[in-house]
């Protein structure tokens, strides 16, 4: 067998949850040069929402290696000699970017002063629909070679934020969500209705149960229906958001119990979809997802259209609906422009916004660029001691950082690695935050309210 020509790549990705590991690991593989062999390294940022094993299984991404680290334990590797990335995915919060951007500045800077002039080419961006703090998010992921938008319509936003303030507006690159894919839709015996629920979305216990049981309420007046409530982790698991009620929880008390037809159901979404005849959400990443296949997708407004739901993003796609209208055998057609400007159109025309098999081919060209030029010049966040002195500090110090990127006295040691009692005493710590935050706190608020 010959030899490989291809060339090799190293990158490594830095995580906080499930969802962004998957989108990180995605990226990498979809942005790399065409005739790069690849070598992936994962690391995943200690926190409330780090995966368990059952949902990095479930999410179905590898890598050559994978560890759990802090975040100074990440800077410290990224600044060892034998630590040579090529490309570096920045896949977490926009705190957590801003720090990192930061303490991989000050890393660099000392690196320098040894001799070492190469650095990665760092990319960010984001897991899915930008629907809430725009400006706030874009500005802590600034500084970054390079800002992934999932669309053409994130990306003049996008651009029009960092010009808005002064901030240099070229790291911003047109993509597209990494994970979308699957066979185009066809029908299905049974029908199979899906409600793709959100561990955030709405919040309150009130919102969700009078979700909950318009599901069961349709699978009960569509016996020839299968209904399926797709969740995303199991109790005393988090992903990127605060799952407070759980659906689990809640259907545990259905008067009478679910029908026969309705099932809760956990899994890849891209399996799941694989079934799906009509996908129902709030305003879930899903529904580009299904609407890239063609599936029938639903983004309810029962709860109102509002910012704070998200559902506001789909305004003019044509998949605004209420359950009554589901119940009364409603199927949406979606607006084809507003879904080609989305960047989930697979068979929309240039015009409208180019197929999805060319979607990174933009990302490909400008790593290719930076990986072939000069040394990268040094990170320019646009937030810095200077700029944001009542801001910045805060969120460095988060990560254990000082206002200079440098680690702060007592940040955690990178050395080595933790024994088994500083491992169990971690896992008991991280399930007690999580039973607080599903069991104590809801109990606490409803207290407050007598």
């Amino acid at each position: 067998m010959p030899a490989s020509t291809a060339k090799p790549l190293r990158v490594a990705v830095l995580a906080d949850s499930d969802t962004r590991w998957k989108w990180g690991a995605l990226t990498a593989n979809r942005i790399a040069p065409a005739d790069a062999d690849i070598t992936l390294d994962g690391y995943l940022l200690r926190g409330r929402a780090t995966p368990t094993a059952r949902q990095l299984d479930e999410v179905g991404v590898r890598a050559d290696s994978l560890r759990e680290v802090t975040a100074v334990e990440f800077l410290r590797e990224m600044a060892r000699e034998d630590a040579a990335y090529d490309v570096l995915v920045l896949s977490l919060v926009g705190g957590g970017v801003q720090a990192m951007l930061h303490g991989l500045s000050h890393q660099w800077r000392e690196s320098a002063a040894t001799g070492r002039t190469k650095r990665p080419v760092v990319v960010t961006g984001y897991v899915g629909v930008v629907y809430e703090k725009l400006a706030d998010g874009l500005l802590l992921r600034h500084g970054a070679d390079l800002v992934l938008a999932n669309s053409r319509q994130d990306a003049d936003r996008f651009t029009a934020v960092y010009e808005g303030v002064g901030a240099d507006a070229s790291s911003v690159t047109e993509v597209a969500l990494p994970f979308l894919g699957g066979d185009p839709y066809e029908k299905h015996d049974p029908y199979t209705v899906v409600f793709a629920a959100q561990p955030s979305v709405p919040e309150s216990r009130k919102d969700r149960t009078y979700l909950l049981n318009r599901l069961v309420r349709h699978a009960r007046l569509h016996p020839e229906r299968e209904v399926l409530l797709k969740l995303r982790s199991r109790p005393g698991e988090h992903t990127t958001h605060i799952e407070e009620q759980p659906y689990q929880r809640l259907a545990e008390r259905i008067p009478g119990g679910p029908p026969a037809n309705f099932r809760l159901v956990y899994g890849h979404m891209g399996e799941v979809l694989d079934r799906t005849d009509l996908l129902v959400t709030v305003s879930s990443t899903a529904a580009l997802e299904s609407l890239h296949r063609r599936i029938p997708t639903v983004v309810l407004t029962d709860l109102g259209v509002r910012e704070s739901l998200g559902n506001h993003h789909f305004v003019g796609s044509g998949c605004l609906a209420s359950w009554d209208r589901l119940d009364d055998g409603h199927v949406p057609a979606p607006d084809e422009r507003w879904v080609a400007r989305q960047g989930v159109a697979a068979g929309g025309s240039a015009a409208e916004g180019g197929s999805y098999a060319t979607a990174f081919d933009a990302a490909r060209e400008r790593i290719a660029e930076l990986l072939a030029g000069e040394p990268l010049p040094a990170l320019a966040p646009y937030y810095t001691p200077a700029t944001a002195p009542g801001y910045l500090p805060g969120i460095l110090a988060r990560h254990h950082l000082a206002p200079d990127g440098s680690p702060l006295p007592g940040a955690p040691d990178a050395d080595r690695e933790p024994g088994p009692v500083r491992q169990i005493v971690r896992r008991a710590a991280r399930g007690a935050y999580r039973h607080g935050v599903q069991r104590v706190a809801p109990v606490i608020r409803r207290m407050g309210e007598l």
